[in-house]
C-alpha cells in the first residue's frame, strides 16, 4: 500500500509539475485546431467530390440534350416538307424520312399524324402496329398529343410502350399548312420515336466504366416534379447532385451520386490525422523535452528515440521521403523512402549529385537544377516537381520541398522531402483530356448543326433553296418593293415520266428543268424548289411584259425534248405570276399558287397572271368554304329523299337520300352548288357520313311507323372509299342486311382500280350492304368491271333517258344497257323519268325501277314520311 501510494503521487507530481504546463496548454490548443481542420478537409473533401460527380453529371447532360436537340433537327427538316406538301402520300414521306434515318442519330422510326391520326410511317416494317394509331384513343399518349396541337409547341414525351413492341421517347412536332385565306390550319403531327437504349448509350448513361449511379427524372418533360424514369430511388433520396436536362419544352432532373453512395471517410484523413499528429509532435513535445532537460536529461534522449521511431513510422506510412545535402561537399543523404522513389537499393550508402541528376527525366533536368540553385543563392525554401526515368522505363512525378539551413559548425545545408505524385498528375492530366474531349465534341455539334442547317435550308437533288428558305427569305425581306413579282412554276406531266422510267429519270428532268429556270432568270432572282416537281422565281425590277417574257421562254425551253438513256423525254410547265400589288410577301406566294392552278385548268403548258377576277372568284369560293365548314358544324347539310318505284307496279321499292344544303341565307341549295367546293375541302366524305347517319335515323322512324320501305340508297364519294377506317365505322352503325344500298359514280371503277378502293368495297358488301353504280353510261366502266363488281343494281344516267320518248335510236341504247343489266343478273334503275310517258316505255324495255319527277321528287323526312302513308292508304283503298 505503501509502494503503490507513492508511485501513485510520482505520477501525479509529474503529470501535474509546473515544466508541463506550456506542453498541455499547446496541446489543448493543437487539438481544437486538428478537430477544426478535420472538420474543414470533411467538408473540403465533400465539396470536391460532388464537384467531380457534377462534372460527370453536366458531360451527361450536355450529351443528352446535343443528342436530343439533334434528333429534333433532323425531324424538323421533314415537317417543313409536310408543311409544303401537306397531302404527301407514304411514298414520298418514306422517301424523306429514309434521309434522315440515314444521318447519325437515334431516331427509331418517324411517322406521320395527319389529323392526330398515324397514316405516314418510315419504316413501315416493324413498325405496322402503329399504323392507324389515333393518339385522341390512345389514353397513353393523347395528352401529349393534343398539349402540341393546342399550344402549337414540340412535345418530347416518354418514355412510352410503343404499340408496335419497345420503348422510345417520342417527340411530337404540330404540323400547321397555310391556307387560302392566308392563315393556317391544324395539319396533324410528325412524331418520331427516339430509340431509349441508343439514347442512353449516345449520352454515356449505359457506359459500363461511368462510377457515379444516375436517375432521370420527368417523364414527359415534366422537370422535377414528375416521374422517375431512369435510375433507382435510392439515388433520388441520397442527397445527390443534380442538374437540369432543358429540352424543346420542358425539362428532365438528373440525379447522380457515386457507385456505393458517398463517402464518409475522407481519402487523405488518415495521413492528415497523421500529420496533424505529428506536428502536434513536433510543436508540443520539444517544449515538454525543454521543460524537462535540466532534470531528465537521459529521459529525454529515451524519448526522442521513441518520437523518431514514430516519426519513421508516419514518413513510411506517408510514403514521404526526408533527404539532406551538403552544400559544401555535395554529399547526399536519402532515407529509404528517397531511395525506393529514385529506384535506388536501400542500402543506406551516401548519394551523390549523379545519382540525383541522372535519375531525373531528360526534358526536366535543366529546369530542375536552375530552381534548386535558386533557392540555394537566396538561401531561402526550396519547392519543385519533375519527373524521374526509372530503370524499367517507367515515368514517375515527384515533387520536392527543402528548405535551407546551417549547422552548429556553419556548413550550409538544405535538408527536405520529396512523395511521389504520379496519380495526382494523371487524374489532373484525364480531367484535362476530358474537358478537351467535351469541347471537341460542342465543336463537332456545332459543325453538325450547321450542315443540317444547309440541309435544311436547300433541295438536296437539284442544290436550289427549299420552301424552308424561301418562307424565312420573305419573311426577312420585309414588305416588297414595287417591282418584286413572284413566278410560281409547276411541272406538266412529270409524274407520268416518274412512273414510266422511274425515280431516276425524274431526277433527270428536275435537273434539267431547274437548270432551264436558273439560265432564264436573272442574277439578282431568287429561284427555288418548293415541293416535288414545283419552283418558284422572286424577280425584282421587271415589267409585266418582261415577265410574260420570261415565262415565254421557260415554256419554251421546257417543251423540248431531253433525252435519257434513249428515251426522248418530253414534258412541260405551267407558271402563275404574281406581281406586287401592296401584299405582303406571303400573300404573294398565294397568289401565284392561285395564278398557277387557273393555268393548269385551262389547258397546261402555259402562265396566268393574278387579277382582280381570279381574286373575286377566290374571294367567292372561300366564302362558299367557310360557309360549307360553318354548315358542317350547325348541321346544315339534311338528307332529302326521292322515292322508288316498282315499274310494273308502281310500288315504292326503296328511297333515295340526296344531300341538301340548308342555308341560312339561300335556302335549301343542291350539290351542284356546293360540292366542288367541299371537294377542294375534302369534306365530301364527312357530308357523306352525316346524309347516311341522318338516313338510318329516319329509316327506323319509319319502321316504327309501319312503313315498309325495303331499302335506303346513300352516295358514296370516291375519297370515301379510300378511307381505310371505313369498314370499322360501318360496323359500328349495325346496318341490317340488305336495308341499305350505296350509290357509286361509274368513274370509280376502272378496269384496274385502287387496292384498297376494292378492298373496302369487297368488305362492304359482306357488311351485307348493296352496291349500286350511279350514272352508269357517262363514265369508264366496262362489262368486265361489272363482272369483277358483280353489284346489285346499276342505275341508267338521266341523260340517256331524257331522248327515249323522241329517240328510237336512243329507246335501242336503252334496251340493250337493260339487257346487259338482265344478262349479269343485274337489276336496271333509270333515273330522270320526267313524264308517265318515259314510264310507260320504260316498263315496256324490262326496266325494274323507276326514279323522277313524274313519279316524286326529293323531299325532306317528314315530307316522305306523309308521301309513303298516302301511298300506303291508296294502295289499301
Amino acid at each position: 500500500m505503501i509502494r503503490a501510494g507513492f508511485s501513485l503521487g510520482r505520477v501525479r507530481e509529474a503529470v501535474f509539475s509546473s515544466a508541463n504546463l506550456p506542453a498541455a496548454f499547446a496541446f489543448v490548443v493543437l487539438l481544437i485546431c486538428a478537430i477544426f481542420v478535420d472538420q474543414q478537409n470533411r467538408r473540403v473533401s465533400d465539396q470536391l467530390t460532388r464537384a467531380d460527380v457534377l462534372y460527370k453529371v453536366n458531360v451527361i447532360r450536355a450529351k443528352l440534350e446535343g443528342n436530343i436537340n439533334g434528333n429534333l433537327q433532323l425531324v424538323q427538316g421533314l415537317v417543313s416538307a409536310v408543311v409544303t406538301e401537306p397531302y404527301m402520300g407514304q411514298q414520298r414521306f418514306a422517301s424523306l424520312a429514309a434521309n434522315l434515318l440515314k444521318q447519325k442519330s437515334q431516331l427509331r422510326n418517324i411517322g406521320g399524324a395527319p389529323d392526330l391520326v398515324i397514316s405516314l410511317m418510315y419504316p413501315v416494317e416493324g413498325n405496322e402496329k402503329a399504323i392507324g394509331l389515333d393518339y385522341r384513343k390512345n389514353e397513353a399518349q393523347r395528352m401529349a398529343a393534343l398539349r402540341a396541337r393546342d399550344q402549337r409547341i414540340s412535345v418530347l414525351a416518354g418514355p412510352v410502350d410503343l404499340k408496335q413492341g419497345g420503348r422510345a421517347f417520342i417527340a411530337r412536332i404540330p404540323v400547321f399548312v397555310p391556307t387560302a385565306g392566308g392563315g393556317d390550319r391544324f395539319w396533324g403531327l410528325v412524331s418520331a420515336a427516339i430509340d431509349i437504349d441508343r439514347l442512353y448509350a449516345a449520352s454515356g448513361l449505359t457506359d459500363p466504366d461511368l462510377d457515379i449511379d444516375v436517375a432521370l427524372t420527368g417523364k414527359d418533360a415534366l422537370g422535377g416534379g414528375g416521374q422517375r424514369f431512369f435510375g433507382g430511388a435510392n439515388i433520388v433520396g441520397n442527397n445527390p447532385v443534380t442538374a437540369e436536362v432543358k429540352l424543346p419544352v420542358g425539362s428532365w432532373q438528373i440525379s447522380a451520386i457515386p457507385k456505393g453512395g458517398w463517402p464518409t471517410v475522407p481519402k487523405n484523413e488518415r495521413v492528415l490525422r497523421t500529420l496533424m499528429g505529428l506536428a502536434a509532435a513536433l510543436v508540443v513535445l520539444p517544449i515538454l523535452v525543454a521543460g524537462r532537460l535540466f532534470g531528465e536529461r537521459q529521459k529525454n534522449y529515451a524519448e526522442l528515440r521513441r518520437l523518431s521511431q514514430r516519426l519513421e513510422l508516419a514518413l513510411e506510412a506517408s510514403g514521404i521521403g526526408v533527404w539532406e545535402q551538403n552544400l559544401a561537399t555535395d554529399e547526399l543523404l536519402w532515407d529509404d523512402r528517397v531511395d525506393e522513389i529514385y529506384d535506388k537499393p536501400a542500402d543506406g550508402k551516401p548519394r551523390g549529385y549523379d545519382d540525383w541528376a541522372l535519375a531525373i527525366h531528360p526534358e526536366d533536368i535543366a529546369r530542375a537544377q536552375y530552381e534548386f540553385d535558386l533557392a540555394v543563392a537566396a538561401k531561402g525554401p526550396y519547392s519543385a516537381e519533375y519527373r524521374l526515368l526509372r530503370q524499367d522505363g517507367t515515368v514517375r512525378h515527384v515533387r520536392a520541398r527543402a528548405s535551407y539551413f546551417q549547422d552548429g559548425d556553419g556548413t550550409p545545408k538544405m535538408i527536405g522531402a520529396e512523395w511521389d505524385v504520379t496519380s495526382d498528375v494523371l487524374l489532373n492530366e484525364t480531367l484535362v483530356w476530358e474537358r478537351q474531349l467535351s469541347e471537341s465534341k460542342n465543336a463537332e455539334l456545332e459543325m453538325a448543326k450547321a450542315r443540317i442547317e444547309h440541309v435544311a435550308l436547300h433541295d438536296s437533288l437539284t442544290g436550289l433553296p427549299n420552301r424552308r428558305y424561301l418562307d424565312e427569305m420573305l419573311a426577312e425581306s420585309g414588305p416588297p418593293n414595287g417591282h418584286a413579282a413572284l413566278l410560281h412554276l409547276d411541272l406538266d406531266r412529270f409524274k407520268h415520266i416518274n412512273d414510266t422510267l422511274g425515280h431516276a429519270a425524274g431526277d433527270a428532268m428536275l435537273m434539267h428543268a431547274s437548270k432551264v429556270i436558273k439560265a432564264n432568270a436573272g442574277t439578282s432572282d431568287f429561284v427555288a424548289r418548293i415541293g416535288g416537281d414545283e419552283f418558284v422565281v422572286v424577280s425584282h425590277g421587271r415589267s409585266d411584259q418582261e415577265l410574260a417574257s420570261l415565262a415565254d421562254r421557260i415554256i419554251e425551253e421546257m417543251r423540248q425534248p431531253v433525252d435519257y438513256r434513249g428515251h426522248q423525254c418530253r414534258f412541260g410547265v405551267s407558271i402563275g405570276i404574281a406581281a406586287n400589288n401592296g401584299v405582303d410577301a406571303k400573300q404573294l406566294l398565294v397568289n401565284a399558287d392561285l395564278a398557277l392552278y387557273r393555268a393548269k385548268s385551262r389547258g397546261r403548258n402555259r402562265y396566268e397572271f393574278f387579277n382582280e377576277e381570279l381574286q373575286s372568284e377566290i374571294v367567292k369560293t372561300k366564302q362558299t368554304a367557310d360557309e360549307i365548314l360553318g354548315g358542317l358544324e350547325g348541321d346544315e347539310f339534311v338528307a332529302y329523299y326521292q322515292p322508288q318505284f316498282d315499274a310494273k307496279t308502281l310500288e315504292i321499292v326503296g328511297v333515295e337520300a340526296l344531300s341538301r344544303w340548308r342555308h341560312p341565307r339561300s335556302g335549301t341549295l343542291t350539290p351542284d352548288v356546293f360540292l366542288k367546293v367541299a371537294e377542294e375541302l375534302n369534306v365530301v366524305s364527312l357530308i357523306d357520313r352525316a346524309i347516311l347517319k341522318q338516313a338510318l335515323e329516319n329509316f327506323e322512324r319509319w319502321s316504327l311507323d309501319g312503313l315498309k320501305i325495303p331499302r335506303v340508297s346513300v352516295n358514296v364519294s370516291a375519297r370515301r372509299l379510300e378511307d381505310k377506317d371505313l369498314i370499322e365505322g360501318l360496323r359500328q352503325l349495325a346496318i341490317k342486311e340488305g336495308t341499305v344500298s350505296f350509290e357509286l359514280v361509274e368513274s370509280i371503277f376502272l378496269d384496274e382500280n385502287d387496292d384498297l378502293v376494292s378492298w373496302n368495297i369487297e368488305h362492304i358488301k359482306e357488311l351485307g350492304i348493296d352496291i349500286e353504280i350511279d350514272d352508269f353510261g357517262t363514265g369508264h366502266a366496262s362489262v368486265v368491271s361489272l363482272l369483277k363488281l358483280q353489284p346489285r343494281r346499276l342505275k341508267i344516267d338521266r341523260q340517256l333517258i331524257t331522248p327515249i320518248t323522241g329517240s328510237r335510236a336512243q329507246r335501242r341504247l336503252v334496251s340493250s344497257i337493260i339487257e346487259i343489266g338482265k344478262s349479269l343478273g343485274i337489276e336496271v334503275v333509270a333515273e330522270g323519268v320526267e313524264t308517265m310517258e318515259h314510264a310507260g316505255i320504260l316498263k315496256e324495255l324490262g326496266c325494274d325501277i323507276l326514279q323522277g319527277y313524274a313519279l316524286g321528287r326529293p323531299m325532306d323526312a317528314e315530307a316522305f314520311r306523309a308521301f309513303a302513308q298516302s301511298r300506303k292508304w291508296l294502295a289499301a283503298g
